[in-house]
């Protein structure tokens, strides 16, 4: 009786040591998974445009400040444009990578909502710094969030021996052989924003306008920043981009030769807006990020590197868009969904 009460004393202790060793394994490996938890939720993944991260763009400068408010890690993930951006977004819909993306417009922005990859949020103080008008360019709903605005216009070099055109009518004017840059509708949204700009001039007879302008593009780059960069080399006299983009070469180079042509046709807006991804990985984060981009801190880097006017209604503009951006008096918001038909028509057309 004795052994046999000496085995059990000893089969109990025995148990009760593998039990706590269980349990203190158990509680180790929990404790090692919230802290690799709580070590990705300071960082978040966002997605952007080469231009918005590029040396000269707004993404350096408003990753450092964010980082320094908020201790959380900014990995900005870069695209060639912003229809790549909202393209890998959506075919990573079931496993999303990104926390968020940077740079739908109002000629793609329904794309992304038709997909269900966004999560919505109105960020702090979002009433009182963003117009509704904006707002409501891009849904309305705070699925996005609009960050900066400007108007597509035609970039004239003045230094050119051809005369300015006054419409995109004069664009199809044979003197203008190979005398403009476009960027792919299909990649590129100031490439899209040109097609929007044709549909809403001349409705079902656009065709006919493309059919015309075809010997007169030069080249239709990838996206915004090859194009404009052939444009700046003096490759072409004329390239299409934003009201705004001349003010750059007035605030760094103290004048320049580009003009923006204002055309009593109307031109058409461009809407830029920052989303949080549906099942992000790091939500609190992606809230901050949204909440600072729209900031007056953040926002007051736009007008010299992205060469927008901010959404912010707050911020200040510099001097050198008193001087070098034009404000057409006419809008044209053609409706987004016509646009992808257009897209494929128009592609089939010049090729």
């Amino acid at each position: 009786m004795k052994k046999n009460h000496i085995l059990k004393i000893l089969s109990i202790f025995v148990s009760s040591i593998l039990f706590s060793s269980i349990v203190l394994g158990c509680h180790s490996k929990k404790d090692e998974s919230q802290a690799k938890a709580s070590a990705e939720n300071k960082e978040i993944t966002v997605y952007a445009y080469d231009s918005f991260l590029g040396e000269w763009g707004p993404g350096p400068e408003i990753k450092k400040v964010f980082e320094e408010k908020t201790g959380l890690t900014v990995n900005f993930v870069e695209f060639e444009d912003a229809i790549s951006v909202m393209s890998k977004a959506i075919l990573e819909k079931d496993n999303p990578i990104a926390d968020v993306i940077i740079g739908l417009d109002n000629n793609i922005a329904h794309r992304a909502i038709e997909a269900d990859i966004l999560e919505s949020y109105k960020p702090s103080g979002a009433d009182e710094l963003i117009p509704q008008n904006l707002v409501s360019i891009l849904g309305g709903d705070w699925k996005i969030t609009p960050y900066d605005y400007s108007h597509f216009a035609i970039i004239y070099d003045t230094k050119s021996t051809l005369p300015a055109p006054e419409s995109l009518d004069d664009l199809k004017n044979e003197i203008y052989r190979n005398s403009l840059i476009l960027m792919d509708p299909r990649t590129s949204t100031p490439g899209l924003g040109f097609v929007a700009w044709t549909v809403a001039t001349y409705g079902e007879n656009y065709l006919d306008f493309w059919k015309e302008l075809k010997p007169n593009i030069l080249a239709m780059t990838p996206g915004w920043s090859s194009g404009y960069g052939m444009f700046e080399k003096g490759e072409a006299p004329m390239v299409i981009s934003y009201t705004t983009s001349p003010a750059a070469g007035i605030e760094y180079n103290g004048g320049t030769t580009f003009k923006t042509l204002i055309f009593d046709d109307g031109h058409p807006i461009q809407v830029e807006g920052a989303a949080i991804i549906k099942n992000a990985k790091n939500l609190e984060g992606a809230k901050k990020f949204m909440d600072f981009l729209i900031s007056d801190e953040a926002q007051k880097t736009l007008p010299l590197t992205q060469w927008m006017y901010p959404a912010n209604k707050n911020v200040a503009l510099p001097p050198c868009y008193e001087q070098g951006a034009a404000i057409p008096e006419k809008t044209l918001t053609p409706n987004p969904k016509e646009l992808e038909n257009a897209v494929e028509k128009i592609m089939e057309t010049i090729k």
